[in-house]
């Protein structure tokens, strides 16, 4: 896959291809179906995604685990099932407010996901309950849409890194890979993955720098006097 889009994605292309060979490929988001990741992408807004999977499997296991199901459950049990995931009560009334849409839409992702993906980004955003980043997720792992999703891992090591940024804002960390990189959704699935998994395993809040390999590429390593060790594992 050609990821290069011009020579000003250099660091970005270093970036993703230490990240892939060193960790490898992902295999994320991790969900049966579309609908399960949208629940599981507003489930994991601040919390873990161990906490997610207990929440998801129990409404799996009780057969509920379906919009028709969620719009017409009593809140209150809805937030039972999903209590491992926490803020259940507000986390009840943003999935009921999705499975809500998504009757309007006839529960019909497949048609849904056709819609042209600014459009449909909007549309995700009028929802209660999803913002930027939940709305970015759905385009990208249920809809296929390639739309890059920022996280806090991806503004830490992009900030660790230096690499210059427009803004501060969510759209400017997003234009840094969406105008820099090819509009590719897999490509933006695997690369957002990785960022994760380095950012909570290496990148972390207080950085593991020696065991990092873009420590030579990375402005906060070098000015810490580390050694480069690229690829190093």
């Amino acid at each position: 896959m050609d990821i290069r889009k011009s020579d000003i994605t250099d660091q970005l292309v270093l970036i993703y291809t230490y990240l892939f060979q060193h960790y490898g490929p992902q295999y994320w988001w991790p969900a049966d179906g579309p609908f399960e990741m949208m629940v599981g992408a507003i489930l994991t807004q601040s919390t873990s995604w161990t906490n997610v999977e207990k929440a998801i499997q129990n409404l799996k296991r009780t057969d509920l685990l379906t919009p028709a199901a969620i719009r017409g459950m009593d809140i209150d049990l809805l937030a039972a099932l999903i209590h491992p995931s926490g803020y259940y009560h507000v986390k009840a009334k943003k999935l009921k407010s999705l499975s809500i849409w998504l009757g309007c839409c006839q529960d019909n992702l497949a048609e849904l996901f056709t819609r042209d993906t600014q459009d449909l980004r909007q549309e995700f955003l009028s929802v209660f309950g999803i913002g930027e980043e939940t709305a970015d997720s759905i385009l990208l792992y249920a809809a296929g849409k390639p739309v890059f999703v920022i996280d806090a891992y991806t503004r830490r090591i992009i900030d660790r890194v230096g690499i210059p940024v427009a803004g501060t804002k969510y759209s400017d960390y997003q234009r840094l890979f969406m105008f820099n990189m090819i509009p590719d959704f897999q490509l933006f699935r695997e690369y957002h993955a990785l960022l994760v998994q380095h950012g909570k395993t290496t990148c972390r809040k207080t950085p593991l720098c020696g065991k990092c390999g873009l420590v030579d590429i990375c402005k906060t390593c070098l000015t810490s006097g580390k050694i480069p060790r690229w690829f190093d594992t």
